[in-house]
């Protein structure tokens, strides 16, 4: 992949009426890490403008001078005790990783510890000193105004998340969320959520279909619907937004925004993890994307930016644990995309997909019957070429609905130059980064050399087109099924109804 792909980062703060922001986590668990120059050099190729450092490293906070890029430094646990029980040690934090950078460095927020109630417990106590203690040293250097101070928090210390309206905190962390939140609203701060629908979809067992997890379209009566407030949700990601705002009202704090700290979805998984794939990461951090800077909101505060951090910039491959734990990342070490994003339509986002490396495939798990009606009308009216589809020649082989719909969805996508809808049939088919040539058979977004077309120009059938073409002529076998997905859909929506 030659060209690296664009993030227009847009520059704000978190409010009703300024603009939501996406920025990266940078992790460093590499072995082979870029240098901080390095880094910087990408974060500014791809006009990434907000980043969040797991620490304050010296170096990374000298290369990120004088870019104007927005930086949230953070405390790491293991100093948290210190910095926690000492006025002193707080305020010396604050000097050397903070005031030897400001203002060359733009230093806009500070994390203080990492989900410090789920991970390190025993540290919980004195979270909130640390916090005040960071402040008060900004308070007295005038840099409170600036820099707001906060702690990331994982989306588990919400119970009865689903439906949202019912959420609320542990109780047993009371004692440290009431001041905490205290301490937010004072400042003019926000809540640090981590939010993961990867892991709320993989412990579901088979309740929250992929597609909700994905931001994926679902009609209206597929939607999740709170029985209490009549909100419909259309994606996890909301709705765990939501649970935390409901548990926040539940606590009687309800002018407090959130910022999302870390959300993504890993490009790669073991065989435990068939959902961790680059067209799955793709698809949610695309859709996130969007979703984000469309400034559209949750169900319960629309038009309430939630801004947001994706996890993360780079593929970890010394990260422990299971193999999507090391692959979150946007880019590899040299600094080349995992995958290209599907930004294209995305107001003031630009997307780099200029090489034509997309693709229109069958959805997994669409019904057949559907399947053979779109490649009828691809083959059909919709002007495709698809004898190479024919038995004997190069894409005949396998010989199943999924295979021949997959190039005639592709050549027709390619045809209408990838536009915004071509890649839909009746929601039967999806775009991938993935080449699905094989042998022989050459796919049209891999140079074309199969496809022609008739003269002519046609629209994609719509949900009242009546599929019509050759359905035995490009399609001998017989076989249906229903994905997943649809049952998922089913089961995800009877939590709420």
């Amino acid at each position: 992949m030659g060209v690296l792909l664009l993030l227009l980062l847009v520059v704000s703060a978190v409010s009703a009426d300024e603009d939501a922001f996406i920025g990266v986590n940078i992790g460093t668990d590499l072995s082979d890490m870029p240098s901080p120059t390095q880094v910087v050099a990408l974060l500014k190729a791809q006009q990434i403008r907000h980043v969040r450092l797991y620490d304050s490293d010296r170096a990374m906070l000298l290369a990120l001078a004088n870019t104007g890029i927005r930086v949230t430094v953070s405390v790491p646990n293991d100093q948290l005790l210190g910095i926690g029980q000492s006025n002193a040690t707080a305020a010396n934090w604050v000097s050397h990783n903070v005031l030897a950078h400001v203002p060359v460095t733009n230093i806009t927020a500070i994390a203080v510890g990492s989900e410090v109630l789920t991970t390190l417990p025993n540290a919980a106590p004195i979270l909130v000193s640390a916090m005040k203690f960071i402040y008060s040293a900004l308070v007295a250097s005038n840099l409170d105004s600036q820099i707001k101070v906060s702690s990331p928090h994982s989306s588990s210390i919400l119970l009865d998340s689903f439906p949202p309206s019912q959420a609320f905190f542990n109780r047993s962390w009371d004692p440290v969320m009431v001041p905490l939140l205290k301490f937010l609203q004072s400042t003019g701060s926000f809540l640090m959520l981590n939010a993961y629908p990867y892991y709320d979809y993989m412990q579901s067992n088979g309740v929250i279909p992929l597609d909700y997890a994905l931001f994926r379209p679902l009609p209206p009566n597929k939607e999740a619907v709170d029985a209490n407030t009549l909100l419909h949700y259309t994606n996890v990601f909301d709705a765990v937004v939501d649970a935390a705002y409901f548990a926040m009202s539940y606590l009687n704090f309800t002018n407090i925004p959130i910022i999302v700290t870390e959300s993504g979805w890993p490009g790669k998984g073991d065989s435990s993890e068939p959902d961790a794939t680059l067209d799955n990461a793709n698809t949610y951090n695309s859709n996130l994307i969007r979703h984000v800077l469309n400034k559209t909101g949750t169900p319960k505060h629309p038009g309430i930016a939630v801004s947001t951090y994706i996890y993360e910039l780079y593929n970890e491959d010394l990260r422990p644990g299971s193999v999507s734990e090391k692959n979150w990342g946007l880019f590899d070490a040299n600094g080349v995309p995992i995958y290209i994003l599907h930004l294209t339509g995305s107001g003031t986002v630009l997307s780099n997909d200029t090489t034509n490396q997309t693709y229109c495939v069958a959805k997994e798990g669409a019904d057949s019957k559907m399947l053979q009606a779109a490649l009828d009308w691809a083959c059909g009216s919709g002007k495709v070429d698809c004898s190479p589809l024919l038995q004997g020649k190069p894409c005949y082989e396998p010989d199943t609905v999924v295979a021949h719909a997959t190039y005639a969805f592709d050549a027709y996508y390619h045809w209408m130059a990838m536009a915004d809808g071509t890649c839909d049939f009746n929601g039967v088919a999806t775009v991938t980064t993935t080449d699905p040539s094989h042998g022989p058979c050459i796919y049209p977004g891999s140079g074309g050399r199969n496809t022609t077309f008739i003269n002519g120009t046609s629209l994609a059938p719509s949900t009242n087109s009546t599929a019509s073409g050759c359905h035995s002529q490009y399609f001998n076998g017989g076989h249906a099924f229903m994905g997943s997905a649809i049952v998922g859909v089913l089961l995800w929506s009877a939590v709420f109804l």
